[in-house]
């Protein structure tokens, strides 16, 4: 039977809209670069400083119109606050964050006491107020970055023993294609809804990579077998027909998935729908960077130096047994 998706000779096409998805990250990446000084908008966990999230209580206060960032930013002018950040947020824009410099108690306090008086009593179980220091948040980013590269280089290790070392080095490419992307969507959402990340961000960007490492080595161990068991096959054909062998396993696995994380993103608090966010796209990215870009480009990568190390070992391994038998 002839597969179903041709990888091999519309790989150009796969490549054309990866590149399009990277430039536009680039460009996302570059603009959010100079207005926050990082390629997203840091949340608090990375630039430190103090974080309040006040939502008005409806039953003391009339809430007809919604909050004004005006007014809330005229109060932080009058307190030498007038670079805090300030965004309106619920349904009915009737909560409002503001993240600005690191605050002590008193000053909070008073903060929040004139906030009240203006724009309407807060509803006290709704109150969200987190400080980080600045050392803490560049030790928080520091380590995450860290805990990427670590797990970048143990993937190649490991690939690199368990395949070869070209397996493992376009892995990394597919690998590192999912990432950048996923960074680029969350800074131009940073710089078009003002999308802040944190650390959790970091933690899915660490599981996007484990779970699309896993689709790749599938289909990149069922391309192995096949160069083993049908080494006249033209390797092109070879990677068509390993995509379509375990195309049903990479969809139902992504579906699946995918599904429970939109149920988190769609009915889970507000700290996961960011970090489920992340993970649905990434994941997607994942699946397509498995299907069409990793694969494709191993076969691009066999056919233009016409080397297959499976067979060199094939050969390597019947030349000992010829030599243990003429020994005996």
């Amino acid at each position: 039977m002839a597969p179903k998706i041709f990888i091999s000779k519309q790989r150009k096409t796969w490549w054309l809209i990866s590149a399009g998805l990277t430039l536009v990250a680039i460009a996302a990446m570059a603009i959010s670069f100079s207005q926050f000084g990082y390629p997203v908008k840091p949340g608090l966990d990375f630039i430190g400083g103090t974080r309040l999230q006040l939502e008005r209580d409806c039953g003391q206060a009339n809430c007809d119109q919604p909050i004004d960032p005006a007014d809330v930013r005229a109060i932080l002018t009058d307190r030498n606050l007038g670079d805090s950040s300030v965004q309106v947020i619920g349904d009915k824009k009737q909560g409002v964050v503001i993240r600005t410099l690191t605050l002590d108690a008193d000053t909070r306090t008073d903060l929040r006491d004139r906030l009240a008086e203006d724009i309407g009593p807060f509803d006290v179980e709704s109150t969200q107020i987190d400080t980080v220091g600045p050392v803490l948040g560049r030790q928080i980013l520091t380590s995450g970055l860290t805990a990427l590269l670590v797990a970048f280089a143990g993937i190649v290790a490991y690939l690199s023993i368990r395949f070869k070392f070209d397996y493992a080095i376009l892995a990394l490419v597919a690998l590192f294609h999912d990432v950048f992307i996923t960074v680029g969507v969350f800074s131009v959402l940073g710089l078009v809804l003002g999308l802040e990340v944190n650390s959790l961000f970091i933690v899915a960007l660490l599981t996007i990579t484990g779970f699309s490492v896993n689709d790749t080595v599938v289909i990149y161990d069922r391309i192995r077998e096949t160069i083993k068991l049908q080494p006249e096959r033209e390797i092109e054909d070879i990677v068509d027909t390993a995509v379509n062998d375990t195309l049903g396993r990479s969809i139902n696995t992504t579906l699946t998935t995918v599904l429970t994380l939109v149920a988190i993103f769609l009915f889970g608090g507000v700290t996961l729908k960011n970090f489920s966010l992340a993970l649905i796209i990434g994941f997607l990215l994942g699946a397509y960077s498995s299907i069409f870009i990793a694969s494709s480009l191993l076969g691009w990568w066999r056919q233009r130096t016409g080397y297959q190390p499976e067979l060199a070992d094939v050969a390597l391994a019947d030349g000992l047994a010829d030599g243990v038998e003429a020994g005996e």
